[in-house]
């Protein structure tokens, strides 16, 4: 293996962190470097605790970083030049590469709806999630981001209202058991839903229905899709029509040999010919798929095959309830389905799991 070869991590989210982790053990004397725009990770998937009130922990990247001998740069990037194979910064100097794994996840998609952008707040970041919910709030979208806020504010706060909005029943994707599940716990904290309403416009004071029809809300959240950033269209890598990175069998950009993709920012193929979908359960393999790639071709070798397949969904329910839906290989949903407080100690038990998996415990 080459001792001067420099691996750059772009992004500290669950794909970044894997990659980085399984780069410190398996790429010998490379120099391996994470950027990152913020100083510390939270979990992401308990971010709706933290809008809720709740106390989520944080890690000082830094630290967590460089005790396993990586090298953290705190910066944003604004641009990649991939003939000089440098990323461009917004404070300090550029950081060159000899490899570079673009793992810089995703972020809240409110645009095509009027007034989204200004009006409504989201939960897709550690920075969007920076306020505090006051009197009735909507909540725009019954995915399962949608699912797990409704139920964090409606337990925590009983006294406020809370409105779960969607032209969907919440988890139409599961299975008819989960869907009832989640509708009988909804229900019991108080959560009200709409399955008729879909939403066009959104203002200070509330939202608008397809139908006309004004909904009045203190605050609004837009929970109904993710977007990625546009970094790596600017750079001109090959993307699809949403800006994730187009790769091959291997994780490596299409576009570009040198550069890979790892979690929400780039399109993997998955077990039934989809695309893996946006989750930590999609991040955390491919971020370390990705380090074994670039591992394996250093040493001259070739890589394995990513061998990926689901085995189930998790939604929690508030502190003490969830449902587990176990799922076949393409994502599509099987009979079993735990609930309550098993499904509850179940969903802590993966949160906890994908952490680790991470390298923050």
């Amino acid at each position: 293996m080459t001792g001067n070869q420099h691996i750059v991590v772009l992004g500290a989210g669950y794909a970044g962190l894997a990659a980085a982790k399984r780069l410190a053990a398996a790429a010998g004397d490379a120099r391996v470097t994470v950027v990152d725009a913020r100083a510390e990770f939270v979990e992401r998937v308990r971010l709706h605790q933290q809008v809720a009130g709740q106390r989520v922990r944080r890690w000082d990247l830094a630290e967590l970083l460089e005790r396993k001998g990586i090298r953290f740069v705190r910066a944003r990037a604004t641009g990649i030049d991939t003939v000089g194979k440098r990323i461009e910064l917004d404070r300090g100097a550029a950081v060159d590469y000899d490899i570079l794994i673009y793992a810089l996840g995703s972020l809240a998609d409110p645009v095509g709806v009027p007034g989204a952008a200004e009006f409504a707040k989201t939960v897709a970041t550690p920075e969007d999630s920076a306020w505090t919910a006051k009197g009735t709030v909507a909540v725009v979208g019954a995915g399962a981001t949608g699912i797990e806020l409704a139920a964090e504010l409606a337990e925590s706060q009983p006294d406020s209202r809370v409105l779960l909005l969607s032209p969907d029943e919440p988890g139409a994707w599961l299975s008819a058991t989960a869907v009832a599940h989640i509708r009988k716990v909804l229900e019991r904290l108080g959560v009200e839903i709409r399955t008729d309403a879909k939403v066009v416009e959104v203002t200070a004071d509330g939202v608008r229905l397809v139908n006309g029809e004004f909904v009045a809300a203190d605050t609004t959240v837009w929970t109904t899709g993710f977007g990625v950033p546009d970094l790596a269209a600017r750079a001109g890598l090959e993307v699809d029509g949403a800006g994730r990175v187009l790769t091959d069998e291997s994780l490596r950009s299409l576009s570009h040999p040198d550069i890979y993709a790892a979690g929400d920012s780039a399109v993997v193929a998955g077990p039934g010919g989809r695309s893996l979908r946006m989750a930590c359960a999609t991040a955390l393999p491919t971020g370390k798929y990705a380090a074994d790639v670039v591992a394996a071709r250093m040493r001259g070798r070739d890589p394995r095959d990513l061998r990926f397949r689901y085995v189930l969904q998790c939604i929690s329910l508030g502190r003490r309830d969830a449902v587990v839906q176990f799922v076949h290989a393409d994502d599509t949903p099987a009979r079993t389905v735990l609930r309550g407080r098993l499904g509850a100690g179940v969903k802590e038990l993966i949160v906890r799991g994908a952490a680790a998996a991470a390298g923050l415990r």
